[in-house]
């Protein structure tokens, strides 16, 4: 299947050559180029994208706000957001996911592995490299009082072994990795974490580390 794009990015030059880059993968298509917030919003919603390439720093509708207008609407909730800046600072990162953002890459990241991310976004998946979780677990040590959801609430629905598997996934690890954590089989650890997506109406495993932070199952350090 075809991988569907959109692009937001103020700046022509930047936005042009992601369209080049996309386009002449063999699996994607560009739907769409948009030079703020606003206007990635209306694309989404007109076109339904798999992924929206995001810039952060827009005008009249910066790419975190964008990303959150996207993500809670049931409209285009489908599409998953790669935010791509310049900028590697821990606040974009911490920001960007708490508004539903699946991944996260600078710009100056490699052609080859900025397809393979929209790859793996299409294909349901966070892209959260170690790095990037690191970050993010230094951003909630940060906040020892984050905006928390109430764990008794969200946490409540999970058996004892899903409890594991959800610390597990805030710590980084892929389900082969979480299966030989546990002693289980990866199709097994990968059963879990679609069970913990349904019951915690996450989008992807991204939002599943923020909800182990933001309910202090795992509590950073």
């Amino acid at each position: 299947m075809t991988i569907s794009v959109v692009i937001a990015d103020d700046q022509a030059l930047v936005r042009g050559g992601f369209v080049l880059m996309v386009n002449g993968a063999p699996d994607m298509t560009v739907l769409g180029e948009a030079q703020n917030g606003a206007e990635a919003v209306a694309l989404a919603r007109q076109h339904h994208p798999d992924v929206v390439l995001m810039d952060i720093r827009m005008p009249v509708l910066d790419g975190i706000e964008a990303t959150r207008a996207i993500t809670t609407d049931p409209d285009t909730a489908g599409a998953r957001v790669l935010i791509l800046t310049t900028f590697d600072l821990d606040d974009y990162v911490y920001r960007a996911l708490r508004a539903g953002a699946s991944g996260f890459l600078l710009k100056d990241t490699a052609p080859e592995e900025l397809l393979a991310g929209i790859r793996t976004l299409a294909a349901g998946d966070a892209l959260l490299a170690p790095g990037i979780t690191r970050r993010l677990i230094r951003e909630f040590a940060a906040r020892p009082e984050p905006e928390a959801r109430p764990s008794h609430k969200l946490l409540e629905s999970l058996s004892a072994r899903e409890r594991e598997v959800l610390a597990e996934v805030a710590g980084g690890w892929s389900n082969a990795e979480i299966g030989e954590r546990l002693h289980i089989s990866a199709a097994t650890a990968k059963t879990h974490v679609s069970r913990l997506l349904m019951k915690l109406d996450a989008h992807d495993r991204a939002q599943l580390v923020m909800i182990a932070y933001e309910t202090r199952l795992v509590i950073p350090g």
